[in-house]
């Protein structure tokens, strides 16, 4: 880091999803520092794992709730956390487990590089990356190799374009996907990769957990579905012209319902990833 890098921390919040914790650890850890890292384990009977050095892991009470109302309780709790931090911290990083915040490789910048240099006042987004299992080319994931030596496609999604990244204190809107009452800018050289279709038997393990169809996770567990048949579908398009695209379109058009989250017109853009991003995540 350089003299001017600024302080910059990340927080989670997780429940029994020790596979993407294990992954979400290690790659902020390499970005942050394990000390910067703020994970809180959404119920009291939830394992504090041990195997994290430095990682502040605090369990809290489970946020009771169908996923809507869940979802609001943990967002508005992230939202008084990051702002607790933000007294210690130029700026604070709030992500889903499965969601990694990554850098252009050809900047040559560290995240705590491009974000120090990076005009941050209020909130950053970065372009969304749905990153998705081919079913007819993919095997399933190894989850002791790199997600993007295995999985090579993704959909550009105006869903995980989200605020992800803050430098005042705010209220998030439910997943990060927003900041209430305040616009949005999607950096140049900024993903956000998610990885929640990375596997399909990953997925219909979870459409047979009874407590998340029961908490009303059958929807998001549809869509995610649908990424894959998207991405197992459609012909890839080359990576540097369509995400220049799509960022110029999600910066200029919002959705139709809220003003301060951005669209991709309903259109439905595949690209294959380049090889430099294979050992970033």
């Amino acid at each position: 880091m350089s003299e001017k890098s600024k302080k910059i921390c990340a927080l989670t919040m997780v429940r029994n999803d020790e596979f993407f914790l294990h992954r979400w650890i290690a790659y902020y850890s390499r970005q942050l520092g394990a000390e910067n890292l703020y994970v809180f384990l959404d119920g009291l009977e939830q394992v504090l794992p041990e195997s994290y050095p430095g990682v502040h892991i605090e369990a809290v009470k489970h946020i009771e709730g169908n996923v809507h109302a869940a979802d609001k309780g943990r967002i508005d709790f992230l939202s008084q956390r990051a702002a607790q931090l933000l007294q210690t911290y130029d700026m604070v990083i709030g992500t889903d487990v499965d969601e990694f915040l990554v850098v252009e490789p050809k900047l040559g910048l560290s995240l705590v590089d491009f974000l120090s240099q990076a005009d941050v006042r209020i909130s950053l987004s970065a372009m969304g990356i749905d990153v998705g299992q081919h079913l007819e080319k993919e095997k399933p994931i190894d989850s002791s190799q790199p997600f993007l030596r295995q999985r090579r496609y993704a959909l550009l999604s105006d869903r995980y374009s989200k605020a992800s990244v803050i430098a005042s204190p705010v209220s998030w809107g439910s997943g990060f996907h927003r900041v209430r009452h305040h616009g949005y800018h999607i950096a140049e050289g900024l993903y956000l990769f998610h990885f929640g279709c990375v596997d399909y038997e990953m997925l219909k393990a979870r459409f047979s957990d009874e407590s998340r169809i029961k908490s009303g996770w059958s929807h998001h567990l549809l869509r995610r579905m649908r990424t894959i048949t998207i991405i197992s579908q459609t012909e890839p398009r080359e990576w540097e012209k369509a995400v220049e695209k799509a960022r110029r379109w999600q910066n200029c058009f919002h959705q139709p319902y809220a003003w301060n989250k951005p669209t991709m017109l309903r259109k439905k853009i595949v690209v294959e990833l380049p090889e430099r991003f294979k050992d970033v995540v």
